[in-house]
């Protein structure tokens, strides 16, 4: 069952043609892969996904419902979150209330002024650390954090809020090769709950944990299916060795 349709979506900036009629289903509890040249459109298709970019044309349809003009704020509320590159941690704020804050989001301003929701989280919140690595970091403050913590940090912050469909743009950029390994061993038990769209230049990262994988080429779909698919694919072949 499709989660997410995107249907002839179009994004133009300037003269710069970034997506041009994009076609992509996203299944129910499955990782799918963004991948292509530099250029491609592929974080402005995850852009346009969570609403920080509008769409020219065609349309997003998430759990049977059209959003595409919908603002970001309530694509997150129905369970759509996205993770950029450059992490949003709040630096001065311990990794507990990093977590603490990102369910704080939708209380009122009275239930946040009496504290309601401080202490209604904390089994969820602790839940979460243990199971990003993070629990022994449980008082630290996010800026002491090294940088693949801070990543793991703020898909942390996405994933507390139980997302049913989460988006994310190159999780493992400036990590090690044995965090980008732990970083995929993080992110496969979501998928008990969690479809995942994710850009990666890492390939090998992308194959591992995704059960299907788009190219994106100019703005459109080079290509799309499974791994065996892709990985034999003539038209991606010949993107990746004139173009990459």
């Amino acid at each position: 069952m499709n989660l997410l349709k995107i249907n002839s979506i179009s994004k133009k900036f300037g003269v710069l043609q970034a997506l041009n009629e994009v076609n992509i289903s996203i299944k129910k509890n499955t990782f799918h892969g963004l991948i292509g040249p530099n250029g491609s459109g592929k974080s402005t298709l995850l852009k346009t996904i969570a609403g920080a970019h509008y769409a020219d044309s065609g349309e997003i349809i998430f759990k049977n419902s059209n959003i595409t003009n919908n603002s970001p704020e309530l694509r997150s509320q129905k369970g759509l979150n996205l993770k950029f590159q450059i992490t949003a941690i709040l630096p001065q704020l311990t990794v507990y209330d990093n977590l603490l804050l990102a369910l704080q989001t939708n209380h009122s301003i009275w239930e946040l002024i009496s504290s309601k929701s401080k202490y209604l989280y904390y089994e969820k919140i602790i839940e979460v650390l243990e199971n990003f690595k993070l629990i022994k970091k449980v008082d630290t403050l996010a800026g002491e954090l090294s940088h693949g913590l801070q990543q793991w940090l703020e898909i942390a912050m996405v994933v507390v809020k139980k997302p049913e469909l989460l988006l994310l743009d190159e999780p493992t950029a400036g990590m090690s090769p044995q965090e980008r390994q732990v970083t995929g061993e993080l992110l496969v038990p979501l998928k008990s709950y969690c479809s995942l769209i994710i850009v990666e230049h890492d390939l090998d990262f992308i194959k591992d944990i995704c059960d299907y994988i788009t190219v994106l080429d100019q703005g459109k779909v080079l290509e799309t299916g499974s791994i065996e698919k892709i990985r034999t694919s003539k038209k991606v072949q010949e993107v990746y060795t004139t173009r990459v």
